[in-house]
This record gives structure tokens, C-alpha cells and sequence, in this order.
């Protein structure tokens, strides 16, 4: 078995799509985020970037027991004040790189999302967990707050009365409440395996558009003047390009599209 902190692997679609497998491997401490496992995830997801082949990307974590337990204790244990502020940009600048991948990242939520571990799941695009998943904050039993972007994406995904109970309590949710409350898109026995028709669909349509709908949603929290003005920019972006013309012509003369990514 690999010791690399971070693994890649290429899966198929039942239509024969190439999808990554992204895995963060450290099972032996339930795959907490430490400065390797960091660095692995910034090296893959920037090598992923300029791979043309790949536009869907799974994003999980070894073993049956955990995606994410959260960032490693022991690492954080003797910050500063000073080296705190490094360490929680570091991991916000991973996790922003994430979340602007130009292909859709799914989290496959395979058991306990915690801390950095949920932050992570967060910066994806889409979140399927197993029944068994529980998703959390709890830094506050600690005597800290969520440092890599759990405080921002959280109330914007789940409202800031909900997230603000989790944060205060440090409580997890079960898959099922997550799923209630929006946090979660799917409850299933198999993330991984779930999530690759669920990329199957994205593959149907046409690859500038999913990329430019990514940038636009993206948009959101930024203001309503702004993001609309983001909106509008894509929107006419796309208009000058094959896949667009392609795709309303196929609606109109009632036949499948042919996208070229152009």
C-alpha cells in the first residue's frame, strides 16, 4: 500500500468517462490533515487542473472509518500566535484551490468529517455521505474556531442559525440530518461508487458551461450586484463558442449534442 499522504488514482464511468479518485491516506490517524497531507492535496489538485482528459474529480479518504477526523493536534498544539495565522491561511489557500477547481469535485463523505475534515468537504462542490458519516465542528471543545474556512462556508451552505449551533456546540450531525438540512446532497451506502453517475450526467453536457457555471456559483456571497454581473459576463462568454451553438441546435432539431469544449 502506498504511504504517500495523498493518493490519485483514474476510475471510469459506466460510459467510460475518466474521473479521478483523490484520497487523502493516513488511515492509522483517521486521515487528519497534517502539513504532507496539506501539500499533497495542493500538488494533486493542481497537476488535476491541467490534465484535459479529466472533468470530474471524487475526493474521500482511506479506509471505512473516516473522510476527515480533522487537522492534526499535534501539529497545532505549540502555535504561536504568529505561526496560528500561517498555519490557518495555509489551510484556507488548499482549500480555496479546491473549491476553484474548473471541474466538479465530489466529496465522498465515507465516515467522520471533523474540524478541517468537514472544512474540506465543504470546499467541494457536491457531498455524498455514508449512512455511518458524521459531520462536525468541534473546535470550540478545544478552545479554538474552525481555521480553514468552516466559520465562512458553513452559514453560506446551511444558513447561520444551524451553523452557529454547530460551531457553538461543537455537536456532529448524522447523514440524514446533514442531508435535512442541506449540508449533505446524498445519503449512500458507497460514496464513491455513487458519485460516479452522478459525474456521468455532468459529462452530458457541455464542458465550458459546467466550468463557467462553477466560476459563477462561485460568485455567491460576493454581493447580488456583483455575482450578477459576474453571471451576465459568463453568459455572454459562452456565446461565442461551438459548444453553445451546438447544444441549441441539437434541441431544435431533437437530437443528442456533440460538445467539443470549444
Amino acid at each position: 500500500m502506498s504511504t504517500d499522504p495523498v493518493r490519485v488514482a483514474r476510475r471510469a464511468t459506466a460510459n467510460g468517462h475518466p474521473v479521478a479518485l483523490v484520497t487523502v491516506n493516513r488511515p492509522e490517524a483517521l486521515n487528519s490533515l497534517n502539513r504532507a497531507a496539506l501539500d499533497g492535496l495542493e500538488g494533486a489538485f493542481a497537476v488535476l487542473e491541467g490534465d484535459t482528459e479529466v472533468r470530474g474529480i471524487v475526493l474521500t479518504g482511506a479506509g471505512d472509518r473516516a473522510f476527515v477526523a480533522g487537522a492534526d493536534i499535534g501539529e497545532l498544539r505549540d502555535l504561536t500566535p504568529e505561526s496560528a495565522l500561517a498555519v490557518s491561511r495555509r489551510g484556507q489557500a488548499v482549500l480555496s484551490r479546491i473549491e476553484a477547481s474548473s471541474r466538479p469535485v465530489v466529496a465522498a463523505v465515507n465516515g467522520y468529517a471533523l474540524g478541517g475534515g468537514l472544512e474540506l468537504a465543504l470546499a467541494c462542490h457536491i457531498r455524498i455521505a455514508h449512512p455511518r458519516a458524521r459531520l462536525g465542528l468541534p473546535e470550540v471543545r478545544l478552545g479554538v474556531i474552525p481555521g480553514y474556512g468552516g466559520t465562512q462556508r458553513l452559514p453560506r451552505l446551511v444558513g447561520r442559525s444551524r451553523a452557529l449551533r454547530m460551531i457553538l456546540t461543537g455537536d456532529p450531525v448524522t447523514a440524514e440530518e446533514a442531508l435535512d438540512t442541506g449540508l449533505v446532497d446524498v445519503v449512500h451506502e458507497d460514496p464513491v461508487e455513487s458519485a460516479l453517475p452522478l459525474l456521468d450526467r455532468v459529462y452530458r453536457n457541455g464542458p465550458l458551461a459546467v466550468q463557467h457555471a462553477l466560476r459563477a456559483v462561485r460568485g455567491v456571497g460576493g454581493g447580488l450586484g456583483g455575482g450578477l454581473e459576474l453571471e451576465a459576463s459568463l453568459f455572454s462568454a459562452l456565446a461565442g463558442t461551438e459548444d453553445m451553438r451546438e447544444g441549441l441546435s441539437a434541441f431544435l432539431e431533437k437530437r443528442a449534442p456533440r460538445f467539443r469544449g470549444r
